[in-house]
């Protein structure tokens, strides 16, 4: 992921909700979501982005952010 910023902890901490709770709700296991919350992933189904999208009641603009400052092929949690 380049310069793309997610920001999935600070919507579950906006939605007070924990990463069980999200996990159980959007159908995919703790290990996934804990990837994509710290950044250490490299795509994302729509499908997925969509259930947590749909869990928290946001928007994908809400979780993903493009930063152009950031140095290429660098990855912020």
């Amino acid at each position: 992921m380049s310069r793309i910023v997610l920001r999935l902890d600070r919507m579950m901490a906006d939605r007070k909700m924990s990463l069980n709770e999200l996990s159980e709700k959007v159908g995919v296991s703790n290990v996934n979501l804990s990837k994509i919350k710290t950044g250490k992933i490299s795509a994302i189904r729509f499908s997925t982005l969509e259930a947590i999208c749909e869990a928290l009641n946001c928007q994908p603009g809400d979780i993903l952010e493009y930063d152009p400052s950031l140095p290429k092929g660098s990855i912020e949690e």
